[in-house]
């Protein structure tokens, strides 16, 4: 909020340009703000070269311009200033100046003005312009300051998929290896060693397969929107079916029933709008109780977006961990309850949001879950211009 003109204090010193042809016109403007309580430092000019040499060799609080000079007009100054990328305030102080040229030196970037006969208006004037200045320089430094610090989130987030790709990557080889040798020294030697050995040499096999779907998992996360995304008009209804086909061996081992609503056009990225609605049922299907499975997909339009929904009537999950459950490697059930590492939901919330979405989940009635997700609509000129190019 800015301060009231009353809260406003002058600073210690001012330092003035005055665009006037008459020196004592000039003086009387210096007096008032002396009078009330400013140091005022001042140069005069007359001229666009003087006025050019004294904004190179020092800088100003304020300029105080008159409106019309014998050869010189008082809004020129803006645009010498402008050239030199300066936002110093300039309050005209003219003898005369009708409303409506006032109006338009103020659009054009006046930042007030003053009639020469109430010079008593020029101290609070002045108060207003550097107060402003101050704010505008403050939200300026700001918004540099958040461009910074989003640039440097941005290439932190960039080395961190780089990273993650490249010792994912770099990791399966030979992770490989210890799990085929490891096999290898199972299947020669099981029962010819002491029962320990067949143990642990079990629990060698199955951590090193858990750790090569961990690193398959973090290659599939790293990879969302890393190389960009081809997104285009899909059909959602088409990329539900891909990933039902996708599902054909769990859905028929589960006996899951899987409900589709009508279902929008949307600008995405195929492989990923597969991928994320394979993950929903599939999560759907994995989490589900003793009754049978029964997952719902449909969508409603809201304002400028599609809010999706994927219903289910599985074990649910509890209030206090409906945000976590995004969380990259957060599991709310034991490995021996329900495989996984954790990943999947942190996938899909990755690519909502690459989408410009948002996703939650909430308790469905009943029992069970319901993930939400938002994608935008497209607009009907998108729509225009797809039936041209088509």
């Amino acid at each position: 909020m800015m301060a009231s003109p009353a809260q406003i204090t002058a600073p210690r010193r001012l330092r003035v340009l005055l665009i006037e042809d008459s020196a004592a016109d000039a003086e009387l403007a210096i007096s008032e703000l002396r009078r009330e309580g400013f140091e005022v430092s001042s140069d005069l000019v007359q001229s666009k070269e003087a006025l050019d040499a004294c904004l190179e060799r020092k800088a100003y609080d304020v300029v105080l311009a008159d409106y019309h000079l014998p050869h010189f007009r008082g809004m020129e100054a803006l645009e010498i200033m402008q050239q030199k990328n300066l936002s110093v305030p300039l309050i005209l102080v003219t003898g005369a100046l009708n409303s409506v040229t006032a109006v338009e030196c103020l659009k054009q970037g006046a930042t007030d003005y003053v009639l020469k006969d109430h010079l008593s208006r020029l101290t609070l004037c002045v108060r207003r312009a550097l107060e402003e200045s101050r704010l505008r320089t403050e939200r300026q430094r700001a918004q540099e300051e958040l461009a910074r610090k989003v640039e440097e989130l941005a290439r932190s987030n960039r080395d961190l998929e780089q990273f993650a790709y490249v010792a994912s990557h770099d990791l399966q080889g030979p992770l490989r290896m210890v799990a085929a040798y490891t096999q290898l020294l199972a299947d020669q030697y099981h029962g010819k060693l002491d029962p320990n050995a067949d143990k642990y040499m079990n629990y060698a096999i199955e951590g090193a397969l858990r750790m090569q779907a961990l690193i398959q998992d973090l290659l599939t996360f790293s990879r969302v929107g890393r190389n960009g995304m081809d997104s285009k008009p899909i059909e959602c209804a088409e990329t539900v079916q891909e990933a039902l086909q996708n599902l054909r061996v769990v859905i028929q081992e589960s006996g899951a029933v899987v409900n589709m609503g009508k279902l929008p056009l949307v600008n995405a990225d195929r492989v990923h709008l597969v991928q994320l609605f394979q993950n929903l049922i599939g999560n759907a299907i994995k989490f589900r109780s003793s009754e049978p499975v029964v997952v719902t997909v449909e969508a409603k339009k809201k304002d400028k977006e599609w809010e999706f929904a994927v219903a289910d009537n599985g074990v649910g999950i509890a209030a206090d961990h409906q945000e976590i459950v995004f969380a990259i490697f957060q599991r709310l059930h034991t490995r021996a309850e329900h495989p996984g590492n954790g990943m999947g939901l942190a996938i899909c919330k990755k690519i909502v949001e690459q989408h410009g979405g948002r996703i939650w989940v909430d308790a469905a009635p009943g029992g069970g879950s319901v993930f939400r997700f938002t994608l935008p609509a497209i607009s009907a000129d998108e729509t225009n211009q797809d039936d041209r190019n088509a």
